[in-house]
């Protein structure tokens, strides 16, 4: 108790002081972690939207990333809900979500995304009609070819459409961007070897892989200019296979990043299940840290923070989410192991979580419960 009263009382401090990281000046460190919740009826952002972020921002999240919205193709969805980040009525939506994250003083970026081979077609989905697309047209659950490769027709579509959504967060005045290549989807199905098997550019070894996302990031760069903050989401992990890696070793990981440094990336973001795991033997450090020693480039990290066991345990085995001790979070932030903390579930749960532990109310937090991901406070 006694160790954990000073870093409430100020060891937390160095989470909360104002910080710029790239072009970002933000209030402090804590970031809201993109969740996607569905709650955007034919993919429109409606009031509620704008007040869910509104709330994080009050209550001194730094910067609010927002769910996963859709890039300008048919296919880009799996599942109702989702908002599109194209369109005039979504845009429009998008506006107020901005103005009321400002207002309320925080700083706000979209995540840019598309599911790719994620989107099944037996489900519910937007475009019901618009089959699934991928690098390879493997099911990214079963590992079956269910559909032809993309074409580079289709490939030149969706860097366009990215670069057309960057384009567009410029405009309505976020402050910033986020590109969705984690989790196996889209993006994530060409870096994967066992869901790219294309012979031609797109395919081949880990570097070769990563030319689809190198596009993607030029064609925002383009669109953005040089000042305009890209943040790139990548994981280790992926929807159903949660051991796999895509670099097995530190040099693999700075072939693998290299590119995406030389395009365009300001900040990576770095998903893992738990932050405190080591990603390398030898080394206590975590992909942010491992990814800001190895490009230079400022890092955030995420991973179950604040919570006392990881999402996929939740979904997949129905366990509940206690409140921890950040203590093992404040002490690698002090040895400048990452740059940001994303905060997901805890955040989900209760809207004022940051305000509350930096009270050190930590009795009234909300504790996330099945359900939770469904909440509109």
């Amino acid at each position: 108790m006694e160790h954990n009263e000073k870093i409430r009382n100020h060891d937390l401090e160095v989470l909360y002081q104002p910080v710029t990281v790239g072009n970002l000046t933000l209030a402090n460190r804590i970031a809201m972690a993109p969740m996607t919740r569905g709650f955007s009826p034919n993919g429109v952002p409606g009031k509620d939207v704008a007040g869910y972020y509104r709330r994080r921002a009050e209550n001194e999240v730094g910067l609010i990333i927002t769910e996963g919205t859709l890039i300008n193709h048919p296919a880009a969805a799996e599942g109702l809900g989702r908002p599109n980040f194209h369109g005039e009525a979504a845009l429009r939506g998008w506006s107020h979500v901005v103005d009321a994250v400002h207002k309320a003083g925080g700083k706000i970026i979209p995540q840019l995304w598309h599911v790719g081979m994620a989107r099944q077609m037996d489900g519910d989905n937007p475009n019901p009609t618009a089959s699934p697309i991928g690098p390879s047209g493997i099911d990214v659950a079963t590992g079956k070819k269910v559909m032809e490769p993309m074409t580079s027709s289709e490939i030149d579509q969706i860097i366009k459409a990215f670069g057309q959504a960057a384009s567009d967060a410029k405009s309505l005045g976020f402050d910033g961007l986020e590109i969705h290549g984690a989790h196996g989807y889209l993006i994530d199905q060409f870096f994967w070897g066992k869901t790219n098997q294309r012979q031609d550019e797109y395919g081949g070894d880990l570097i070769a892989r990563t030319r689809f996302a190198v596009e993607i990031v030029r064609a925002c760069r383009e669109a953005v200019g040089s000042e305009f903050p890209i943040v790139f989401r990548y994981s280790q992990w992926k929807l159903g296979n949660y051991s796999a890696k895509l670099a097995e070793t530190p040099e693999q990981l700075t072939a693998f990043l290299a590119p995406l440094v030389d395009a365009g990336v300001d900040i990576f973001h770095c998903s893992t299940r738990r932050y405190w795991e080591p990603e390398f033997e030898g080394s206590p450090l975590n992909l942010a840290g491992w990814t800001k020693k190895l490009t230079g480039k400022p890092t955030i990290t995420v991973g179950s923070v604040g919570l006392d066991n990881n999402f996929i345990d939740f979904f997949t085995e129905g366990k509940g989410a206690k409140t921890t001790s950040l203590t093992p979070l404040i002490e690698r932030l002090q040895k400048k192991e990452f740059d940001l903390v994303a905060v997901g579930r805890a955040l989900l749960a209760d809207p004022a979580w940051a305000t509350k532990t930096h009270q050190d109310r930590i009795d009234e937090l909300i504790p996330f419960e099945l359900g939770a991901e469904k909440t509109l406070s």
